[in-house]
């Protein structure tokens, strides 16, 4: 039964991950190669091109990822399990939520997202009360509009709100 218990909680092997993530290293590499040797990857009269540096960079990068990738493809023990099924809605609880703060940033600005965020954080995974709440998801981003937009005049992505109050 611990064995059936056991199968239902897997989900991927690590092997599987180590073979993708090695794979899209492997992507990464050759886009980084072949953008810098657009740019010139050589040894120019006066010295380095420059993308010779960053190339050999993405060589190296391209070389470590396909050894990653030939030895899980090779590899002959039994590879363990990656993650459980539990962990993953762990991840998914944060990720999801995260991945809706960045989409409301172009919708509303990173101020008022980013409210929305800690508020909803705070109280769903927090469970805290909404006289904690309320000032926390206030002040961190009054604080951080002041900070980047007053102080050190970084413009960050506004809304509505900003462009009603005149930024």
């Amino acid at each position: 039964m611990a064995q059936e218990t056991e199968r239902n909680e897997n989900t991927v092997s690590t092997r599987l991950m180590e073979l993708i993530v090695a794979a899209l290293f492997m992507a990464a590499a050759t886009l980084i190669m072949y953008d810098n040797w657009r740019i010139g990857a050589r040894w120019a009269e006066d010295g380095p091109q420059a993308g010779y540096f960053p190339f050999r960079v993405g060589a190296i990068m391209f070389i470590a990822s396909a050894v990653t990738f030939g030895m899980n493809l090779l590899a002959r023990a039994p590879s363990s399990n990656f993650v459980e099924r539990s962990q993953v809605k762990q991840v998914l609880q944060v990720l999801i939520p995260t991945v809706l703060f960045v989409v409301l940033i172009a919708f509303l600005g990173l101020y008022v997202s980013a409210a929305i965020f800690i508020a909803f954080f705070m109280a769903w995974l927090g469970k805290y009360p909404i006289a904690r709440i309320a000032p926390v998801a206030i002040a961190v981003p009054v604080f951080l509009f002041l900070m980047f937009e007053i102080w050190f005049l970084v413009p960050l992505p506004k809304g509505p709100l900003e462009t009603a109050l005149g930024y």
